[in-house]
């Protein structure tokens, strides 16, 4: 597409965008004289859905008119409360029903999954992620080496971009699990990085790491609901994701797990069990032997909070009805005129880091602002821009094609080149 850098042309775009009614659907916040904010920070808590109030409100009153019977006897019954979100999820991330289960929070799922698929012996133990990786991931390798009785700083294994760049090449991902094939128990890594938006290949990482007898695992919090993940078509062996992102939860909401479905019936995996996880058919028996679901589900432990559900709930109805092929077609387009529009204001004041093929990100661009400090950025947010500081000097800015529109994306560009030129 050939863009232009006009008010009139972003409009147009907007107006052909089949998308667009998607965008009414939510609640944007407001500044003090009534306006709207350009809201561009999806990528850090997605914005409120206009049906999540009633979505919980039902739950509320099913909660004051039955008590415990709402189990049963609820609109939308308790006992099987998490199941209604599952295929919808799955959609999202591109694998079987039987494959994913919302739960938990993320780095509770992390945890969870290296319960199962971390298994370290005394020569392959160590575990390989992101230098940059997001700080609650590597809190997460570190204190399971440590639980595993080694040493983290001998043990983890930090994938660096190379002297001069932002990005990881794909051939040093390649080269970094060859050298350290035989040592390597787990590799884990942010499929879509959120410090640079990079989005990694994992059907390519999973590959790799399989030819050398590794784990493959990926943390999908900036990328569930914001690129077309294929799950189980990539061949990884489990995923975690949380929802408050671009799947418009609600702050700190749960999370999602993806365990392929190679691994769910073998029994000699181990793995923290719950009650949640047994045989649906004999729960309540109370006396049985742990049996687990031969799903994802296995992997619960305790009954799912319906409040925060019913809120994941009522956002997975609506990427139901847009799909994910047609948010990820705007997604592109809508990407690439920020890109441009960013572009359009000289590399000598600022550069975006996040890789400029579309095949390796999402809706996310990192902007580097030239000689700026955080001052810069909290001139925009005056200026009516909700978007996300990362020190040193990166703005980080996701136009999210559920609910942003071509015309936010112009006025941002305008409003940040007016603070630049200020500075």
């Amino acid at each position: 597409m050939e863009y232009k850098n006009s008010l009139s042309f972003a409009q147009k775009l907007d107006k052909k965008d089949p998308l667009r009614k998607y965008r009414k659907k939510f609640h944007l916040p407001k500044r003090k004289n009534g306006k709207p904010y350009i809201y561009l920070c999806g990528n850090s808590l997605g914005l409120q859905p206009k049906k999540t109030k009633s979505g919980i409100e039902q739950e509320l009153k099913d909660w004051k008119n039955y008590g415990v019977e709402g189990h049963f006897h609820a609109k939308n019954p308790w006992m099987p409360y998490h199941e209604f979100l599952t295929t919808a999820m799955a959609k999202v991330v591109g694998a079987k029903p039987t494959e994913v289960v919302v739960m938990n929070t993320l780095t509770v799922n992390l945890h969870l999954m290296m319960v199962s698929f971390y298994r370290p012996t005394a020569k392959r133990y160590k575990i390989l992620i992101e230098k940059d990786a997001f700080p609650s991931d590597k809190y997460a390798a570190e204190s399971q080496l440590r639980f595993h009785g080694h040493d983290p700083k001998k043990g983890l294994i930090e994938l660096a971009a190379l002297p001069g760049e932002v990005c990881l090449r794909e051939e040093e991902i390649k080269k970094a699990i060859a050298k350290h094939g035989d040592e390597l128990a787990l590799i884990m890594l942010g499929n879509t990085n959120y410090y640079t938006g990079q989005f990694f290949d994992m059907k390519k990482i999973s590959q790799w790491g399989h030819e050398q007898g590794c784990i493959v695992g990926f943390d999908c919090a900036h990328g569930a609901g914001n690129v077309e993940l294929d799950l189980h078509e990539s061949g990884c062996d489990f995923a975690v994701w949380c929802s408050y992102k671009y799947l418009n939860s609600g702050p700190g909401s749960l999370g999602g797990v993806f365990v392929h479905e190679r691994h769910i019936k073998d029994k000699k995996l181990p793995r923290f069990e719950g009650w949640w996880g047994h045989n649906k058919e004999t729960r309540f028996r109370m006396r049985d032997n742990f049996e687990p679901i031969p799903t994802a589900e296995a992997w619960q432990l305790s009954n799912p909070p319906i409040l925060s559900m019913a809120a994941i709930w009522s956002s997975l109805k609506l990427y139901e009805k847009a799909g994910m092929e047609r948010l990820t077609e705007k997604s592109k387009k809508l990407t690439g005129y920020l890109e441009y529009l960013v572009n359009e204001l000289g590399k000598e004041v600022v550069e975006v880091i996040t890789p400029s093929d579309p095949k390796q990100r999402g809706c996310q661009l990192s902007i580097q602002v030239k000689k700026a400090d955080k001052k810069l950025y909290d001139r925009l947010t005056k200026k009516g821009v909700i978007a996300d500081w990362r020190e040193p000097d990166v703005i980080r800015v996701a136009p999210v094609p559920l609910y942003n529109s071509y015309e936010d994306v112009y006025l941002f560009a305008k409003k940040l080149r007016s603070v630049i030129k200020k500075k």
